[in-house]
């Protein structure tokens, strides 16, 4: 059975992740870790440990990506909650069976090895949720 690990993160979307800092970083004082770039995505992530998991702030980079739609439609603030697993195919096929809508049927593999698929607002009571798989052995924000 699949066990479920913790909250991996919060991801807030933002229009500007410099402007948003000031907040984050800046007033409550969190470190930040990083900021990458994922070209797939069209966005800019800043990461910010809090205790055992992370608030991410993520910048579309594009017009045309879901997550530019999304901002221009819903504006800035929680994007998505990321719940961390330890077997991520499972647990989707019997969310599946239970009838409950994914919008990633099957998990989306990363290079480094992290897995990972959401779950459609639809079916959770309005919030998008993401799981996580990290692979074992693994130093990616455990």
């Amino acid at each position: 059975m699949t066990r479920i690990m913790k909250i991996h993160h919060v991801a807030m979307v933002v229009e500007d992740i410099e402007t948003s800092l000031k907040f984050w970083r800046d007033g409550l004082g969190l470190n930040l870790d990083q900021v990458r770039h994922v070209p797939e995505q069209d966005a800019a992530i800043a990461i910010l440990p809090v205790g055992e998991g992370e608030i991410e702030l993520v910048q579309p980079i594009g017009q045309g990506s879901g997550l530019a739609r999304y901002l221009a439609k819903k504006g800035q603030g929680m994007h998505h909650l990321c719940i961390q697993v330890d077997q991520i195919t499972p647990l989707l096929s019997g969310l599946k069976q239970k009838g409950f809508r994914l919008i990633n049927e099957e998990p989306v593999q990363e290079e480094n090895g992290k897995k990972y698929a959401f779950i459609h607002p639809e079916s959770t009571g309005g919030v998008l949720v993401e799981l996580y798989e990290l692979p074992a052995n693994s130093k990616l924000s455990e």
